[in-house]
């Protein structure tokens, strides 16, 4: 839909007269340079008037005209302007005069039923001749009977071809084509009104319903261009509009509504025209490749707390929030009016302000939020109140952006607001759809001033796949779901603590203000926290209750940094993990929030290894809790209880079983659960002393896991890890044992580079074929890991950070690495400790989007820790080196 300037903007874009100037030499003949300079000299003028600041809406229909001028001049040099019989057509983007430099030129070609034969010679040169001028089309040929048929049978043709305009040839082919495209004939507009719905929810699903992701697209997600044509073709179909301003003379639009309308496509068509230009290509998602160029281009620079692409990436998820506001209040009242199903229903009351007209809210009076500013609070409490409704009415949602500024300081002080947005979590049933539609609608922003903060705040890396708002909402659903019933064999274990917790209203607060400090400079646990309290206190809880929240904020990353960055198979460990937890009470809440949100993170984090990583620590430290934080679990007991535990779920006998446990120390039974040992042990006994035993199978809980057991050599580590990075496995957990007969029990969990879980037996049979005929020989050589990181992984330089410090409480040393992530990065880590005779006791594997943040626990050959400073700086420094030396190799 074109804004009435841009006429005004295409003609100073582009001089109409310039370009036929350009091109008149042409129109006689069939010069094919001064055809494509002309494409050169306006594809050069394009970017200069975008860097210069034109609107897009001039840029878009520049390019239209400019293509326009040079079709018509090669359709008049080949086939002429007496072809009898014959219309050449601009459709869909194209034909509404949207055109972005690489974007899809489609046209139709249409023709009587003897015009083609009398002129087919001149249609195949005309469309060679646009070959050789690099003009890309998309061209059909039909009559106006096949457009009819085809029209009939896809929804897609039909749109393409209502989209249209006559570029040269015969008008009254485009007369009989508008007839026959014709209601009374294909597409009556309810039809097409409900099919089109359906056509966005089924594109929307895609997209898993959100706009936010890391890598959106421009025009097919939520919010996206798409969502501004979905209602053109409607309006158009129906009412007949061609342009916003008939929309809004159709009292469909305020003028506000109109404007942000414009300024909303306007935005985003700016952004295809930067990518278009950027990639030389028709290329509609913004990728983190072209992310920051992109923000470059808009005039973006870093700041102290956010970068330049965070920035611009914001104001994208804002633009796109607006839109799809827009489009929700559009399309609802364009099913009012073409489906005509509200106007005669009768009212359910509710109170004196709402009531319930087919299955949506509605404002009982236009007035209604002006006279009492706290009732903007209280119509997303209603819908939580009524689940059988569908949502708010499209009146109504004008109501609300009209009157949201009302959400201001002087409300948010008010005790009966205060009072309907507290009750709202201690309702519980409907919360996360209330909050959505309270976000979306930008009332909750408004309500409180530091989610507004966050609203589209995306974090430029792998790791947040969410925008901070999306991310926080998501984590409300997710303990949502832990609570009820229906959803029970999701997360069994946390549906039956859930269940115990005496305040979920408490726990929901905590994920509401968990990441609330972000973007803010400074500790965000800390800001959310001191936040979160003065909220809770300012709402009427108790003490008791804000210090619960602010807990919970303050310490939301505690649990998940424990679990994968300890190991947590050391009691010291638990110990002073429960110490800091403090009660068994706070560490339900602390288990339920942490698996809230790494689910609502990033969906490739959740998987059955760091579940059950989380559901181990988390009963560790209910068993401390249990016997008194005060008296820990004595290592000795832990590991006989484990041993008993094992034996009786292996069937081994007792003595065949101490023939193998004698020769391994405490720490082999408490890296492993009873049912890894019980596993272990058939096969230890049955394995050839000589010989490597290599099993691949999925362990409960824990996922596919590599157990390796062979005579314990130099790069054992560094074979094993090169092996499993070349078949295109990701390392999630790393636990290494040996004999005192020298001989090494590996164990590592994998999954596939992609995030999915290993599938299939042969897929299995594979890893464990090819671990067992590079471990075999005595003297193991080093594996060359030739996969390459993924598009995305190469995008982000990640400074390589190597330190080393000691671990006092089992004397050993640690080398903690942060790095850019890629294949082969622990294979290498693991040549340089064989290089420099160091012994790799364990490790704790943990990759944080792009990021590898992983821990080494070594020993000198000796097994004592690495007491020699000089001699640990060299091998840190040696680790950089290499990994360096591994991005610069071809």
């Amino acid at each position: 839909m074109e804004s009435p300037t841009v006429a005004a903007h295409a003609e100073s874009a582009f001089s109409l007269e310039s370009v036929r100037r350009r091109l008149q030499p042409a129109s006689g003949g069939s010069s094919t340079e001064i055809f494509r300079d002309t494409l050169r000299w306006g594809a050069d003028r394009l970017q200069t008037l975008f860097h210069e600041g034109a609107p897009a809406d001039a840029l878009v229909e520049a390019r239209s005209m400019l293509v326009d001028e040079v079709l018509r001049a090669a359709w008049q040099a080949h086939v002429g302007t007496h072809s009898d019989g014959l219309a050449l057509l601009a459709v869909g983007g194209y034909g509404r005069n949207e055109l972005l430099p690489h974007s899809d030129i489609d046209l139709l070609v249409l023709h009587s039923d003897t015009g083609l034969e009398r002129h087919r010679g001149e249609l195949e040169q005309f469309m060679a001749m646009l070959w050789d001028i690099g003009l890309e089309v998309g061209a059909s040929v039909r009559t106006v009977a096949d457009c009819q048929n085809q029209a009939r049978e896809d929804l897609s043709i039909f749109t393409t071809l209502t989209e249209h305009r006559l570029l040269a040839g015969s008008p009254a082919l485009v007369d009989a084509l508008e007839a026959a495209l014709g209601p009374d004939h294909v597409w009556p507009s309810q039809d097409f009104f409900r099919a089109k719905l359906k056509e966005q929810q089924s594109r929307h699903a895609k997209f898993d319903d959100t706009g936010y992701k890391l890598e959106p697209n421009v025009k097919e997600s939520p919010g996206g261009l798409r969502d501004i044509q979905t209602v053109a073709w409607v309006a158009k179909r129906h009412f007949g509009a061609g342009s916003l301003r008939d929309l809004r003379e159709r009292g469909f639009l305020s003028k506000q509504e109109c404007d942000e309308l414009y300024a909303g496509q306007d935005f985003l068509w700016r952004v295809r025209f930067a990518l278009h230009m950027l990639t030389g290509r028709k290329e509609d998602r913004l990728l983190f490749d072209h992310q920051v160029r992109v923000a470059t281009l808009f005039g973006y620079v870093d700041a102290d707390s956010t970068l330049a692409v965070e920035q611009f990436m914001q104001l994208y998820y804002r633009n796109i929030k607006m839109l799809t506001c827009l489009n929700d209040m559009l399309l609802q009242l364009f099913e009012q009016a073409i489906l005509d199903n509200a106007a005669a229903a009768e009212p359910h009351i509710i109170n004196e302000r709402f009531c319930i007209r087919s299955h949506f809210i509605e404002a009982r009076r236009d007035n209604v939020f002006r006279e009492q500013p706290w009732a903007l609070i209280e119509i997303f409490l209603q819908l939580q109140r009524h689940p059988e409704v569908h949502g708010i009415g499209a009146s109504t949602l004008r109501l609300i952006r009209r009157d949201r500024r009302l959400v201001d300081e002087g409300l948010r002080e008010t005790l009966h607001a205060r009072e309907l947005f507290i009750q709202m979590f201690r309702e519980e049933r409907g919360l996360t759809r209330a909050l959505r539609r309270m976000n979306r609608y930008g009332v909750l922003g408004r309500y409180l001033p530091d989610f507004g903060k966050v609203i589209g705040h995306m974090q430029y890396d792998l790791f947040h796949t969410l925008t901070v708002d999306e991310h926080t909402l998501y984590v409300v659903r997710n303990l949502r779901r832990m609570a009820m019933q229906r959803f029970r064999d999701e997360l069994p274990f946390c549906h039956e603590i859930m269940q115990r917790v005496p305040r979920r209203d408490l726990l929901y607060l905590g994920g509401l203000f968990h990441d609330i400090g972000k973007g803010q400079g400074g500790d965000h646990s800390t800001i959310g926290a001191d936040t979160a309290k003065r909220f809770c206190l300012n709402h009427g809880l108790s003490h008791a209750d804000a210090e619960l929240v602010d807990w919970l904020v303050r310490n939301h990353l505690l649990m998940s940094l424990t679990a994968q960055r300890m190991d947590i198979s050391d009691p010291d460990v638990v110990t002073e993990f429960t110490q800091k937890v403090g009660s068994r009470a706070r560490l339900d809440y602390l288990f339920l929030l942490t698996c809230a949100d790494i689910r609502a993170t990033n969906p490739k984090l959740w998987n059955s290894w760091r579940k059950s990583l989380l559901e181990e620590l988390y009963r560790a430290s209910a068993t401390a809790f249990e016997r008194g934080i005060e008296n820990p679990q004595d290592t000795a007991e832990v590991v006989s209880e484990r041993r008993q535990q094992a034996l009786a779920l292996s069937g081994v006998p007792a003595t065949d079983a101490e023939s193998i446990w004698s020769r391994l120390d405490a720490d082999y039974f408490l890296r492993y659960t009873p049912e890894e040992l019980a596993w272990h042990l058939p096969a230890l006994l049955q394995a050839r002393p000589d010989g490597t035993l290599v099993l691949v199978e999925e362990v409960a809980e824990r996922g596919t896991t590599v157990f390796v057991y062979t005579l314990d050599r130099d790069r054992l580590f560094a074979v094993t890890t090169g092996v499993l990075a070349q078949l295109g496995l990701s390392i999630l957990d790393a636990r290494l044992n040996t004999t005192a007969d020298g001989f090494a029990l590996d164990s590592y969990v994998v999954i596939e580079g992609d995030g999915s879980a290993i599938d299939g037996s042969s897929r299995r049979e594979e890893i464990q074929s090819a671990l067992c005929e590079r471990l075999q020989p005595a003297t193991l050589e080093s594996v060359r890991v030739s996969r390459r990181a993924s598009r995305q992984l190469r995008h982000f330089d990640t400074p390589t950070i190597v330190r080393h410090y000691a671990d006092d409480t089992r004397d050993r040393t640690v080398i903690e690495l942060v790095s850019g992530d890629r294949p082969g990065l622990l294979s290498l880590v693991g040549e340089v400790f064989a290089d420099h005779g160091v012994r790799l006791d364990a490790a704790k594997i943990a990759t944080i989007g792009e990021r590898a943040e992983d821990l080494f626990y070594v020993t000198d050959a000796t097994d004592q820790p690495l007491v020699d400073i000089d001699a640990a700086d060299a091998l840190c420094d040696d680790i950089v080196d290499r990994v360096k030396a591994m991005d610069d190799s071809p």
